[in-house]
């Protein structure tokens, strides 16, 4: 009765989505308001992919109503935690009693998301640890809610996105959250990243304790840090530094070793009081081939000398377009848009000319579904990056992107 409960909500939900996305394809108006504190309200209490989903569309901040996107954000700060009777019964299930491994566990949890939550934790030792604990029975509902999301997103056909790019989709999403639920395989990336960048001193991984760890428990040695959210009001050197390393650590990332955290939702980072880095999350850490990269800078060095045949080329080769007649004149406005973030010498991020632009031009990237998809292969990659694009926003970043990429493109002729 419960399953049947959760699965009529999810379906109300989207329908509702539905509904209004139809209503504005047919010229009509949608609350979209509305329709963001509903999906808020529902999906903060189901958890779950329905509401990973709505994180992963949230991060599309250029793309969505800002009154959907607006309410969407919220699932990355203000979702509901789940009850601590609930996170004691898995925590027991791992421990017995909890007394025997720990002087204290705080049954408020210092960060909660869509598949599990965080609690800090004394040993008897005085070690204080945190905790991160999956939601109970989320193993046995996933597949459950993937069925039905996959009905959810039929929708996308009214936005004339082909059944296969939307298969694609689905399979990263699906791919994606089973793999969130590999706590062994999240402690191994722990692990692997604080040996490789151990060098990287403004970056701060938190250490795997496998010895209390489990396949619903994660712990980890505590780091205590300011969440990235919460930095607007550090001050320009603690933003600088922040913004310096997460740009230098994802360029390491790419381009020496083949791998992207893939989850790059607001909550995942933070600053400590030494203006470090810390990254709390390594449950999704996808390979990235080199051909792709390859493919993507093509594109960006398409984009930056304004040749938008050269630009259709490279989308071709990413697999991101169908039908006839490249959308030539969307291309030439694409590339004038990201222009200037790519001038010689710091340009800042938070520059809203830059966002107005690219927000502008939504309603013509979808007008032009028709001959321009998002690239199968690259689904998951090109979602991350924007992702963190916009943490780099958040943060207020001025960085030299023209010096950052310039060696990057010159190897394209090498």
């Amino acid at each position: 009765m419960r399953e049947r409960g959760r699965t009529r909500r999810l379906l109300g939900l989207g329908a509702r989505t539905g509904g209004a996305i139809l209503r504005t394809r047919l010229g009509g108006q949608a609350d979209w308001r509305a329709l963001g504190e509903a999906l808020f309200e529902g999906l903060s209490e189901l958890k779950g992919p329905a509401m990973k989903l709505a994180q992963i569309m949230a991060q599309w901040d250029d793309l969505l109503p800002p009154d959907l996107a607006e309410e969407l954000s919220r699932l990355q700060r203000q979702a509901e935690p789940m009850p601590w009777e609930s996170i004691q019964s898995t925590l027991q299930a791992q421990y017995g009693e909890l007394e025997r491994h720990f002087r204290k566990v705080e049954p408020q949890p210092f960060a909660s998301a869509s598949m599990g939550q965080v609690h800090r934790a004394v040993t008897h030792d005085g070690e204080c640890v945190g905790l991160k604990v999956q939601y109970p029975g989320l193993a046995e509902v996933l597949e459950g809610d993937l069925a039905q999301l996959k009905r959810i997103m039929r929708i996308g056909r009214w936005l004339k996105i082909p059944q296969a790019r939307l298969d694609a989709l689905f399979e990263e999403l699906a791919a994606s959250l089973r793999g969130e639920l590999d706590y062994h395989a999240e402690a191994c990336a722990l692990a692997r990243y604080r040996q490789r960048y151990a060098q990287l001193d403004g970056l701060v991984i938190p250490e795997p304790l496998p010895e209390l760890s489990g396949p619903r428990v994660l712990a980890m040695r505590y780091v205590a840090g300011t969440p990235l959210r919460e930095l607007e009001g550090a001050s320009e050197g603690v933003r600088q530094r922040v913004a310096t390393t997460l740009a230098d650590w994802l360029t390491l990332e790419l381009f020496t070793h083949g791998e992207l955290h893939a989850d790059p939702h607001a909550g995942n980072f933070a600053a400590d009081e030494q203006g470090r880095l810390v990254i709390y999350d390594l449950g999704a850490v996808i390979p990235v081939a080199q051909g792709h990269l390859t493919a993507m800078l093509q594109l960006l060095e398409a984009a930056l000398a304004d040749d938008a045949m050269a630009m259709d080329d490279a989308l071709h080769r990413l697999g991101g377009r169908q039908g006839q007649g490249a959308p030539l004149a969307l291309y030439r406005e694409s590339a004038q848009a990201i222009a200037p973030l790519f001038q010689p010498g710091k340009q800042d991020f938070a520059d809203v000319r830059v966002h107005r632009r690219l927000r502008d031009l939504s309603p013509k990237v979808w007008a032009a579904m028709d001959r321009l998809q998002p690239p199968a292969d690259i689904l998951l990659l090109s979602r991350t990056l924007n992702g963190h694009y916009w943490n780099l926003v958040r943060l207020g970043a001025k960085l030299d992107m023209h010096a950052r990429t310039r060696p990057l493109l010159e190897s394209l002729r090498h």
